[in-house]
C-alpha cells in the first residue's frame, strides 16, 4: 500500500531534501524515523529536491508499506521522533498509482527579499540595499510564461533530460514598505532555477539588464548569460498540487 506524507521543514541545517553521502538531509531524517517506527527499511520519495538551506512550508513524499497503519498515530509518533525543524502535517493512504513526484501537476515557490536591515527577516529573506524597479521586474517576469525552455536558469552540468517547464504564474508581491516576495508556479522546476530567475529579475530591477535583454537570456539558453543564483535561505516551496 502507498502512503503520502505532507510535511514542512526549516532547511537551514540540512544539505537539501535528498540524501547526501556526507551531510544531513530531510529525506534521510524522515526515512530514519519511519524505518524505526515501522521496524523495517522504508524508502521515501519526495515531490521535489530542494537545495541546501531551502525551506518548505509544504512538501509531499510517499512510501510503500504492506500492512495496516493508523495514519494519525503514525503522524503523531513521527512528530515526537523527528527534530524540531521537521513537522508532519498528515499521513494518508492513497492509490498505489499515485507518485509524490510524477503525479504532481504544479509546484509553487516563494522567494523573499527585504530592503531594510531587520533582525527578524534575516534568516528567511534576502537583504538588498539598492533601488529596485518592481514594475519592470514584473514586466520581465510575465515573459517567463511565453517560453518553455529554461536552460538559461538551470545549474551548469545538471543531470537533467530536459530543460522544458511550463510556468503558469510569475509575479512580485509587496508585503510591507520594505518586504517583497516573488511567487512562481510551474509544472516542474530545474535545479537552481528559481534562484537563478530571481537573480536575473533583480538585474532588470537594478537597471543593469533591459526587458529585451531578459528575453534574449531566455532564448540564448546559456546559464552564463543569466544573473547570479540568489541565497537559498530566502526560498520556500509553498504548495504542490495533484
Amino acid at each position: 500500500m502507498r502512503f503520502f506524507i505532507t510535511l514542512s521543514y526549516d532547511g537551514t541545517r540540512f544539505h537539501g531534501w535528498q540524501i547526501q553521502p556526507n551531510g544531513i538531509s530531510v529525506q534521510g531524517e524522515l526515512q530514519r524515523g519511519l524505518s524505526l517506527l515501522l521496524r523495517q527499511e522504508i524508502v521515501v520519495t519526495g515531490a521535489g529536491r530542494t537545495d541546501a538551506g531551502v525551506h518548505a512550508s509544504m512538501m509531499v513524499a510517499h512510501f510503500d508499506y504492506e500492512g495496516e497503519l493508523d495514519c494519525r498515530q503514525l503522524a503523531y509518533k513521527l512528530n515526537k521522533l523527528l527534530p524540531q525543524d521537521i513537522a508532519i502535517q498528515k499521513v494518508e493512504q492513497v492509490s498505489d498509482d499515485l507518485h509524490a513526484r510524477f503525479s504532481a501537476t504544479s509546484r509553487t515557490y516563494y522567494y523573499y527579499i527585504h530592503t531594510e536591515k531587520s533582525p527578524f527577516e534575516r534568516h528567511y529573506s534576502c537583504e538588498l540595499h539598492y533601488p529596485l524597479d518592481f514594475s519592470k521586474m514584473n514586466e520581465a517576469a510575465r515573459i517567463l510564461m511565453e517560453y518553455e525552455d529554461f536552460g538559461a536558469f538551470c545549474k551548469s552540468h545538471a543531470d537533467v533530460k530536459t530543460t522544458l517547464c511550463h510556468v503558469t504564474k510569475a509575479e512580485w508581491h509587496q508585503n510591507s514598505p520594505s518586504t517583497w516576495y516573488f511567487e512562481i508556479t510551474a509544472n516542474r522546476f530545474l535545479r537552481n532555477m528559481v534562484r537563478a530567475v530571481v537573480g536575473t529579475l533583480i538585474e532588470v530591477g537594478r537597471g543593469r539588464m533591459s526587458i529585451d535583454d531578459f528575453r534574449k537570456v531566455i532564448e540564448g539558453k546559456r546559464r552564463t548569460e543569466a544573473g547570479e543564483s540568489m541565497p537559498g535561505n530566502a526560498l520556500f516551496l509553498v504548495n504542490i498540487t495533484y
